[in-house]
């Protein structure tokens, strides 16, 4: 576990791709994950961070920077059209 907070982005899947909703961490390569709903989609991501830096410590790799996002982290998820985006911390 590490100090560090990562965006996280949740978009919606098209019902030719399954439906249900992706979310992906921007910063960490490959780290994606997916779920029925957003709630689910995120709370797999979350376990994807912590597996992905966990494995990246192992490997004696350092951590990337977190970047920014645009929705301050005291507003975890926003709501609306535009793909919801997160904090988590790893």
């Amino acid at each position: 576990m590490t100090d560090k907070s990562y965006p996280i982005v949740i978009q919606p899947l098209s019902d030719e791709d399954g439906g249900g909703f992706v979310a992906f961490a921007p910063d960490l390569y490959g780290c994606m994950s997916d779920g029925e709903t957003p709630e689910e989609a995120l709370a797999h991501i979350k376990d994807a961070i912590f597996q992905w830096c966990d494995e990246a410590k192992r490997l004696g790799r350092p951590l990337p920077e977190p970047s920014q996002i645009a929705a301050p982290p005291s507003h975890p998820v926003i709501r609306g059209p535009e793909p919801k985006a997160a904090m988590v911390r790893a």
